[in-house]
């Protein structure tokens, strides 16, 4: 019989402006490598960031949470002028946050 996954639960948020930095930096550099680099890019980055940051200010540390809060939030975005989606923007914050955790997020764990 299979066994759930277990939640991620982030270490409390220490510096907001920091990690805001740092995510809308990778996801914007993540956006730009995965197609073609476009201006639109930088502000969904951007967009992400304030949301992630907004969710953990109010307490959320769990990634599953926030990922659901991206996903949410993001689909009043207008993706018009983009390859993305809200779902591959959450999916890529996910990406992001387990790669900094050391946590391999390619072909489940072991």
């Amino acid at each position: 019989m299979s066994q759930p996954i277990p939640p991620i639960v982030l270490p409390p948020l220490e510096n907001a402006d920091v990690e805001q930095t740092w995510l809308k930096t990778n996801l914007h550099q993540w956006l730009d490598q995965e197609f073609i680099p476009e201006t639109i890019n930088e502000t969904i980055a951007s967009r992400a960031a304030q949301i992630f940051i907004r969710q953990r200010l109010e307490g959320e540390n769990d990634l599953g949470s926030l990922v659901i809060a991206i996903v949410t939030e993001m689909q009043s975005f207008d993706f018009q002028k983009s390859f993305y989606s809200e779902f591959a923007i959450a999916n890529a914050v996910s990406d992001l946050i387990l790669k900094s955790l050391g946590i391999n997020t390619c072909c489940g764990q072991d």
